[in-house]
């Protein structure tokens, strides 16, 4: 019998389940005044985020904290998955999506690029072997769907992906739906990717720290992007511990914040 998930309702809103640098804040071992706060919006865990669209909730990367984040908002169900790259920090929950096939009845829908695909029957190798499982569950049952850089449809809702740069090696996709778009780990936008940012209400963008780093915007580099791309609101994700919650969101422009776990932004 097909089981019932207990779920909250996130329709129309996009959900921040992680807004964290690839090691997570609090930092193992450090004890910077961030990394020891009591303010939860310093308490980051990796970058993912959730889409309630009308034919079901699209998560954007299974980051190694995707269980704990789907515990704590109360999202009970990902009915589908979009993956910007093929980093850990965003691949590596892919096994924690075994329970879906239960309640959708079929395997999880995956859209993900060539470069993801391989990490993933690398990573998972399990998952997509030629053996029959023991039982179901046993191993994640997944649909993979390959994109490049053409629009796709998802859950009843276009999807437009955002080629971007992550420093000079790695490719990466950010996601535009509607007027809301998606953009973690970037160090630079592509001249044609500009224009697929226009008249946003709401830009969620890549601000590892105020230092310069070779593969993240910094904060300078940010807000410029921002100041550029002239979204209704921004907010920055992917931030290390250099980021105080309350000091930093002080010092920034009008229109521009430090996001955080939790942070919930209507779809339009």
């Amino acid at each position: 019998m097909k089981k019932q998930p207990l779920t909250t309702d996130i329709s129309g809103e996009m959900v921040l389940l992680g807004t964290g640098t690839s090691v997570g804040v609090p930092a193992l071992g450090c004890g910077c005044d961030v990394c020891l706060s009591t303010d939860p919006r310093n308490k980051r865990t990796r970058c993912s985020a959730i889409l309630g669209l009308p034919g079901g909730n699209l998560l954007i990367d299974t980051s190694p904290d995707l269980r704990s984040q789907l515990l704590r908002e109360k999202v009970g169900i990902v009915h589908s998955v979009a993956y910007t790259h093929e980093h850990t920090d965003h691949v590596a929950g892919f096994d924690d999506l075994r329970l879906f096939q239960f309640y959708l009845g079929h395997p999880v829908p995956i859209f993900c690029n060539e470069a993801v695909e391989q990490r993933l029957r690398s990573a998972f190798d399990y998952a997509f072997a030629n053996i029959e499982p023991t039982h179901a569950g046993a191993v994640p049952a997944v649909d993979l769907h390959p994109i490049s850089e053409e629009p796709f449809e998802v859950l009843g809702t276009l999807v437009t992906p955002i080629p971007l740069k992550h420093g000079p090696r790695f490719d990466v996709l950010g996601f535009r739906i509607g007027n809301v778009a998606y953009c973690t780990d970037v160090k630079t936008i592509p001249e044609s990717s500009w224009p697929l940012l226009q008249n946003l209400d709401t830009l969620v963008l890549d601000a590892l720290r105020p230092r310069s780093h070779p593969t993240h915007l910094n904060f300078e580099e940010a807000v410029e992007v921002a100041q550029e791309l002239k979204a209704k609101a921004t907010y920055f994700t992917h931030c290390s511990c250099d980021v105080d919650y309350s000091s930093t969101n002080a010092q920034l422009p009008p229109g521009i914040e430090v996001g955080y776990d939790g942070l919930r932004i209507r779809l339009t």
